[in-house]
């Protein structure tokens, strides 16, 4: 009768795979911490235009539930069980149709122009918003791209040349983000493009870029803003209102003066969740880019510090998963993600804390937007699923 056999195994080795599989739990209460907080923040910031516009109390808050939250967690949860190496080959695909509802939006019947803005496809009365999907399409396209050009042949027997050191490379990396900022700014979205070039620019840098090929992009960088600031006289404005905000405190400089009265008036505590007076007709947009105005007036400076903590830890966890990335790909996947993110919300922050011009850029996570919220939860579980696996030390 032969004897039993005894499987050994590596202790260590076990551990790691445990631990590789294991779920982020820190990432994932961070971001549906800064979602939940956003929903409450809306259903209280939202009263008075609901009632106004819709005649319904909680009608923002009903949306962003019903179109922004449930189906974000549905996307959600589908891709952050999804192996992220899928995007990269499907990456291409995904940026050209994104590109081609950036054109779809200037079609007349299709195209919806709200304040001056053409930038919403209505199709059904259900609004979609492709520069939202633009942000995602991007940094998977830039993270396959940087990753499968990885090296240019040269001469026979010459070493190959690195993508982004080579001048092709360069040139192609100008071409892809002149073409999405051609679109964007079209509709036009200053606030979207910003966002968009540093993103692609710190993923460019990343992959190791050449220092001369960065000075160029800062130096074009800086004249493409000399030259639509001089070519849309409000940009200027907003300009000057951020200079001097009491330059003109009921016309350009009316945003930012009410943004700071809420955030003065709010104190260390806050005038408590849904006292604040700020959102009654006083100050703009109080659903969108100006909601950390209402949450400062209503839950002041602690509330304030809450929220900036989260994105701290989206941050710490995000930059952690991208050093800690099993491949290039991941790695690059994940800085633009997690730079997303962090840069849209100092963006909306400085801004209504005057610390920057205003922007119109809606805080993640956090103001009210369908679409947007449904494209971050997607990213957060791409990000997520990259974590699971990381190689842990």
């Amino acid at each position: 009768m032969p004897k039993n056999k005894v499987v050994l195994t590596n202790p260590r080795r076990s551990l790691i795979s445990a631990l590789n599989s294991k779920v982020d739990a820190i990432l994932v209460i961070a971001t549906f911490a800064l979602v939940v907080f956003g929903l409450v923040m809306i259903a209280s910031a939202g009263i008075a235009r609901s009632m106004a516009v819709y005649e319904e109390p909680y009608y923002f808050f009903i949306h962003q539930f019903l179109y922004g939250f449930l189906p974000g967690v549905v996307v959600w949860f589908i891709f952050q069980k999804l192996d992220y190496h899928i995007w990269q080959k499907i990456a291409f695909p995904f940026f050209l149709i994104t590109i081609i509802l950036l054109i779809v939006v200037f079609i007349p019947g299709i195209g919806t122009t709200f304040k001056g803005a053409q930038r919403w496809i209505n199709l059904g009365g259900l609004s979609f918003q492709p520069a939202e999907l633009c942000k995602l399409s991007l940094i998977i396209y830039l993270a396959a791209w940087l990753t499968s050009n990885r090296l240019v042949p040269q001469k026979s027997g010459e070493k190959g040349q690195r993508i982004t050191a080579s001048i092709n490379g360069f040139l192609g990396f100008i071409f892809i983000l002149g073409l999405l900022g051609l679109l964007i700014m079209k509709q036009p979205d200053m606030g979207t493009l910003g966002i968009i070039v540093v993103i692609a620019c710190l993923m460019y840098f990343i992959s190791g870029a050449r220092f001369v090929f960065l000075l160029s992009l800062l130096g074009g960088g800086v004249f493409s803003f000399w030259v639509m600031v001089k070519a849309a006289p409000y940009r200027m404005d907003r300009l000057v209102s951020f200079l001097n905000p009491s330059a003109d405190p009921q016309g350009n400089s009316y945003q930012i003066n009410q943004a700071l009265i809420a955030l003065g008036s709010g104190g260390i505590k806050g005038v408590g969740l849904g006292h604040g007076r700020q959102k009654f007709n006083y100050l703009p947009e109080p659903v969108g880019d100006s909601i950390f105005a209402i949450l400062g007036e209503e839950l002041g400076l602690v509330g304030c510090v809450f929220l900036i903590s989260l994105f701290l830890v989206l941050a710490w966890r995000g930059f952690t998963i991208a050093k800690n990335s099993p491949d290039e790909f991941g790695k690059l996947l994940a800085t633009g993600i997690n730079t997303w993110f962090v840069f849209q919300a100092f963006i909306n922050i400085a801004a209504i804390s005057a610390l920057i011009p205003l922007t119109g850029v809606p805080l993640p996570f956090v103001s009210y937007g369908g679409t947007a919220l449904i494209f971050s939860m997607g990213a957060m579980g791409i990000l997520l699923n990259i974590s699971k696996q990381m190689i842990r030390k």
